[in-house]
């Protein structure tokens, strides 16, 4: 497996995670076609800026092009202050083969590497196990549950928390 920066090329996958109702089933629905240039365009941009962490799931270096879903690490703002939140999308032909988890370890180890997210927040849907049990077996602890803002929509989440610079398993 390798993690890349995102891409503008990304698009299709964008749309294929973001618009289709089976991947965004946790998320409250598919979101609209329109806007999903807009929002590889500002994952591009942060990435580049160095602000966000966007990475492209390659399950096979031989086959580069190929990209089963995406990582991302990124500064949030919420009405309780700012922290890190990480999060992750695999499409339904590769779910199943960790490749989810794999890319989330890889994300927070480079994260403990740069030494700048502090602590990271997750926060996956209350009916969403596979990812659940990713922050499980990474070693996130569990906060309790709360309604989360996603996509103007509000969402019942876990949330968990990870310092991977002490907690990453």
């Amino acid at each position: 497996m390798l993690l890349r920066d995102v891409e503008y090329g990304d698009l299709d996958a964008y749309v294929r995670m973001r618009c289709d109702p089976v991947m965004m089933a946790e998320l409250g629905g598919p979101l609209p076609r329109d806007g999903i240039e807009a929002k590889v365009r500002r994952d591009v941009q942060r990435t580049e800026a160095g602000t966000d962490w966007t990475k492209m799931i390659v399950p096979d270096e031989a086959e580069p092009t190929v990209v089963a879903g995406l990582v991302t690490l990124w500064p949030h703002d919420s009405d309780a202050g700012s922290f890190s939140e990480i999060g992750w999308m695999v499409l339904p032909e590769f779910q199943g083969r960790s490749l989810g988890k794999r890319a989330a370890r890889s994300l927070l180890e480079l994260a403990r590497t740069d030494g700048r997210w502090g602590l990271i927040h997750a926060f996956p849907a209350t009916t969403n196990p596979p990812s659940n049990g990713i922050c499980r077996a990474l070693g996130f602890r569990f906060l309790g549950e709360e309604d989360v803002p996603f996509a103007d929509r509000l969402l019942r989440s876990n949330h968990w928390a990870i310092d991977p610079r002490t907690d990453l398993l």
